[in-house]
């Protein structure tokens, strides 16, 4: 601990160029927060409890998942990771899993989850900011399933592709060197879109963000031991996807998307305009929160 009471940051090793200076603003560094004395028990066993503990509806309750690092700002934790699915024509798509019926405390519930690199990955895990209560991610909603582009959060996007085209490998044939105008060139190639969020309302949809990581940082991010078995099984090809909703105030952040990220030292990271919360993209850390319920149907 620092004499001023702070928590130092995490030191990078051979990552000057994706992680610069420190500025004088404070700096929060967000890990798994009260899980086990929540809930007492691993990331296999939260989808039990979160049924379990519900106040009320379906879903919700103490929950564990995987998201990128939140690591300045008033947000409270990281975005949650979307497992990305690669088919044989090299379109990607968004794990949605099956769903099952399961007495729970008296209760027969819908619950959709799967095994992902050793981890029980949920539709639980997107409960915040009212997702909660969008039909497209209820246990067993009948949705497309594939990551399409949205009007485009980058120039390259808004050139090369359409609003509503699927997202293909190809489209990120440049990621080793991509760079724009924000931050350093080389750490992976970005794209915007939505997930499960074909003629649905605009405020029901998805929005998601993609990148492409570069190979030494991919490489970095599987070595990790907590948190690296799920980012293999998650990230095929370095693809990794992230539901774009700020844990704020539900913001919609960007990485290297505005000059603004600049001036709060964020230009290699993903940046929230609206209130400066900073996310690392290259950092996969296992969090715990409180998700709200589905409303009964």
């Amino acid at each position: 601990m620092a004499a001023d009471g702070r928590r130092p940051v995490r030191a990078r090793d051979d990552d000057s160029d994706v992680y610069p200076a420190a500025t004088g603003r404070r700096r929060f560094v967000k890990g798994v927060v009260g899980g086990a004395a929540l809930a007492g028990t691993g990331v296999a066993g939260s989808a039990v409890v979160q049924l379990s503990t519900a106040p009320s509806g379906r879903g919700g309750g103490v929950l564990q998942y995987f998201g990128i690092e939140l690591t300045d700002g008033p947000a409270p934790r990281g975005m949650p990771l979307i497992p990305v699915r690669i088919d044989s024509e090299g379109f990607l798509s968004g794990l949605f899993p099956p769903a099952e019926e399961r007495e729970v405390g008296g209760r027969t519930l819908p619950v959709a989850e799967a095994d992902v690199g050793g981890t029980t990955y949920s539709t639980e895990w997107f409960q915040y900011c009212g997702v909660q209560s969008i039909p497209a991610v209820a246990p067993g909603a009948e949705q497309d399933d594939a990551f399409r582009y949205d009007e485009g959060g980058y120039a390259w996007q808004r050139e090369a592709v359409s609003p509503g085209q699927r997202i293909h490998v190809d489209d990120f044939a440049d990621y080793r060197e991509w760079r724009n105008e924000i931050g350093s060139a080389g750490l992976g190639k970005p794209a915007t879109g939505t997930w499960r969020s074909v003629d649905v309302p605009g405020e029901e949809t998805l929005p998601i963000q993609v990148v492409r990581v570069a190979d030494r940082l991919f490489d970095r991010m599987v070595a990790d031991p907590v948190s690296g078995a799920f980012v293999e099984a998650a990230a095929p090809e370095g693809f990794l996807a992230w539901l774009n909703k700020c844990t704020h105030f539900c913001c919609v952040p960007g990485y290297k998307q505005t000059q603004q990220a600049v001036a709060f030292g964020a230009a290699n990271a993903v940046y929230c305009p609206c209130h400066q919360s900073v996310y690392d993209p290259f950092s996969v850390v296992q969090e715990s929160f409180v998700a709200l319920p589905r409303p009964d149907e």
